[in-house]
């Protein structure tokens, strides 16, 4: 019985891969376009049959997404071997990185959310012209007072 469930489990239908793996059909010929995953092997009619290794590996590139590695972290990191064998060091130079790039984002946010409140508390909610939520989000008005600023 064993033997039997191990076979089926190797010979996965995409969209039982998708179901289980929670990535979209679509997405998972991208990644085979892109050769994020190989190209899996056909039957005579056609139809792609997926292996538990295939399963695993979409697993991880899903989760790594959505952990917001790049594809091309991802592909590094599936070349070091993927989620069994891949060297610890290795894969925490890439995750420092990424984590340094979200700790940038992060204070690029912080200033956003500084400029946007105070902006948004100056607004006296009376009429557009002297919006200052306007006046940050119109481009031409921003650049049309900038010049005026250079000139005094």
């Amino acid at each position: 019985m064993a033997a039997i469930t191990a076979s089926r489990a190797q010979r996965l239908a995409i969209g039982e891969l998708s179901r289980l793996s929670g990535v979209n059909i679509e997405t998972i010929r991208y990644y085979e376009r892109i050769k994020m995953i190989p190209e899996p092997p056909r039957t005579e009619s056609g139809r792609r049959l997926y292996s538990g290794t295939d399963l695993r590996v979409l697993a991880f590139i899903r989760r790594s997404r959505e952990l917001g590695f790049s594809l091309e972290d991802i592909r590094t990191l599936l070349r070091l071997g993927g989620p069994e064998k891949a060297s610890c060091r290795e894969v925490r130079e890439i995750a420092a990185h990424h984590l340094a790039g979200i700790r940038a984002k992060l204070g690029d946010l912080k200033k956003l959310e500084r400029l946007l409140a105070k902006t948004v508390a100056r607004c006296s909610g009376k009429t557009a012209p002297d919006c200052p939520v306007l006046h940050i989000l119109d481009v031409q008005r921003a650049e049309r007072r900038d010049s005026r600023e250079s000139l005094r």
